[in-house]
C-alpha cells in the first residue's frame, strides 16, 4: 500500500505508529525505562502537541506492542534452535556454558516483550501493523508490506482476519 492509496486517517494511523514506534525505541536505547514505560512515555509526548489524542496514541500503542510481542516471539524460537544445534562434544564445556548463558539472558530481555502483550497474534482489518506479510486466516492468500500500514480487506476472499509472519 503506497502513501497516494491511504486514506487521510489511514496516514494518520501510520504517521503516529511510526512515531511511538521510534521515540520508544529512543527511550529504551536511553535505557531509561521498560518498554511500557517507553510507550507510554513516547503517547504521552507525542499528544501533548495536540496532533493526536489519547485515545489514538493508546489504540496504536496496543499494536505497535503487538507487533514486538510477535518479533520477540520469533527471537525466542531462534534462540531455542541455536541452544538445540549447540553440540556439546563439538565445544568447549566453558564456552558452550557462556554462549548458553548469553543466550539466555538475551532470550530472558525479549520474552519480557513477549510476556507483555495481552493481545492475540490476530491482525484485523482496520489495525496498523509495521511491514511483513500477512496470511488471510479464510483463503490463504498472502499480502506483503515494505512499510507501516493500515491493513485492508482481503483483496481474493475480502476477510478480515490475518496472521502475520516476517
Amino acid at each position: 500500500m503506497t502513501d497516494e492509496k491511504q486514506t487521510p486517517e489511514e496516514h494518520e494511523d501510520v504517521s503516529l505508529y511510526q512515531k511511538l514506534a521510534d521515540r520508544a525505541a529512543e527511550i529504551l536505547r536511553d535505557g531509561r525505562k521498560t518498554l511500557d514505560e517507553a510507550l507510554k512515555n513516547a503517547g504521552e509526548e507525542v499528544t501533548a502537541g495536540g496532533e493526536y489524542t489519547r485515545e489514538q496514541a493508546e489504540k496504536i500503542s496496543a499494536y505497535l506492542r503487538r507487533d514486538l510481542s510477535e518479533v520477540g516471539s520469533k527471537t525466542q524460537q531462534a534462540r531455542d534452535a541455536v541452544i538445540n544445534a549447540v553440540e556439546p562434544h563439538r565445544v568447549a564445556a566453558g564456552v558452550q556454558s557462556g554462549l548458553a548463558k548469553l543466550l539466555t539472558t538475551a532470550a530472558d530481555v525479549l520474552n519480557e516483550l513477549a510476556g507483555k502483550s495481552e493481545q492475540v497474534l490476530e491482525f484485523k482489518t482496520g489495525e496498523v501493523t509495521s511491514p511483513g506479510t500477512l496470511t488471510c486466516k479464510d483463503c490463504g492468500k498472502e499480502m506483503h508490506f515494505k512499510s507501516t500500514v493500515k491493513i485492508p480487506p482481503c483483496p481474493s476472499c475480502h476477510k478480515t482476519l490475518f496472521r502475520k509472519s516476517y
